[in-house]
């Protein structure tokens, strides 16, 4: 096992750049997890880790080995794909130990190295099998017993269970943390579901065209989101953004809607009295109330655990989450009542947050 140290990193395909001098520390042993939105630079990092793309500026290390200029073979890296990358014609058995038969690795170490990674993914009865006599998800179980035969310092998935359908998805995250959890391999994991990285990660890096939003733990990026970015790519359902005007009436700060609604500011925010602002709540933070965010019930998604509604507030859309079981008609009027000590103020120009 390894750290992996990332320093300063530039990519640039010709004349546009796609990563800005990138920044991560990612300790030896973690499970750490790039996410972001499409085009944000996470797959060619991870790329760039694994030496299958040039660094054009910048350091990556490997315990204490720098890399850059080094082929990915003696990296002593495992890459799992997004489409398995299997060997059609050859059984599981031979899919796993192909990379140590190519290192002219004895056949007894092989056999002892594939038939531990076949237990760890209950693949044992599959091994005389081929790729197309199995399913997707057990492919991608031979996929990564491929990885670990190897007994690499990183493990390093690009986007493995995306073609997965979404029950067999959940089944995999907990697969893939379970296996992290025994191997204790430094891991580093890229994917665009905001939902994959707060279940699995340690670590989470949210990134932006190119750049690094905020790094922290899931609980972390959930509770104290640097910016607005951040607040609405983490949670689901997504944050709500309502805009206004910071007010500082008798010691006491307020925030005015569009519509001349006010709202307590949240506990522990700051910012200047006028200033523009942006009230962020989530869903599952809104309660029902006689003041609070007028809002016009538009769709009521009831789904046994919880009740799903969405609203319109002046013409932006609103999501609130209960508990409780409710029977709204279209059209009905409510008030929303955001959690003080839950909600976020943010500065309507930057999209910082505000602190005090």
């Amino acid at each position: 096992m390894a750290s992996v140290t990332i320093q300063g990193v530039k990519k640039n395909f010709g004349d546009v750049p796609i990563l800005h001098g990138v920044d991560i520390d990612i300790q030896d042993g973690s499970f750490t997890v790039l996410v972001g939105p499409s085009g944000c630079g996470k797959s060619t990092l991870l790329r760039m880790i694994a030496g299958l793309e040039q660094i054009n500026g910048g350091e990556i290390r490997i315990g204490d080995k720098r890399v850059n200029d080094l082929p990915p073979k003696e990296r002593d890296i495992a890459m799992v794909f997004q489409n398995y990358a299997l060997y059609p014609h050859m059984t599981v058995r031979d899919n796993m130990a192909f990379s140590l038969a190519l290192a002219k690795t004895d056949k007894a170490t092989i056999d002892t190295k594939v038939n531990r990674a076949a237990e760890i993914l209950a693949l044992v009865p599959l091994l005389d099998r081929y790729p197309r006599q199995l399913s997707g998800g057990q492919r991608q179980r031979v996929a990564m017993g491929r990885a670990i035969v190897r007994d690499p310092q990183v493990f390093l998935f690009d986007e493995p269970l995306s073609n997965l359908d979404a029950k067999l998805r959940v089944a995999m995250r907990s697969e893939i943390k379970e296996l992290h959890q025994r191997l204790k391999t430094t891991s580093v994991y890229v994917t665009h579901d905001q939902i994959e990285a707060m279940t699995m990660g340690d670590k989470i890096v949210v990134m932006r065209d190119g750049r690094i939003e905020q790094t922290g733990s899931p609980l972390e990026l959930y509770d104290r989101p640097a910016n607005q970015f951040v607040a609405g790519f983490i949670g689901s359902p997504s944050m709500n953004f309502l805009p206004g005007t910071l007010r500082h009436v008798a010691g006491a700060a307020e925030v005015e809607l569009r519509d001349g609604t006010r709202l307590a500011a949240p506990l522990g925010s700051g910012g200047q009295d006028g200033q523009s602002v942006v009230y962020g709540t989530r869903p599952e933070h809104l309660t029902l109330g006689s003041t609070g965010i007028p809002s016009k019930v538009a769709v009521l998604e009831p789904t046994g655990m919880d009740t799903f509604v969405a609203c319109r507030h002046e013409g932006a859309e609103l999501s609130a989450v209960f508990r409780e079981r409710h029977d709204f008609a279209p059209g009905t009027l409510i008030h929303l009542q955001p959690d003080l000590a839950r909600a976020h103020l943010f500065d309507a120009g930057t999209g910082q947050r505000l602190v005090a």
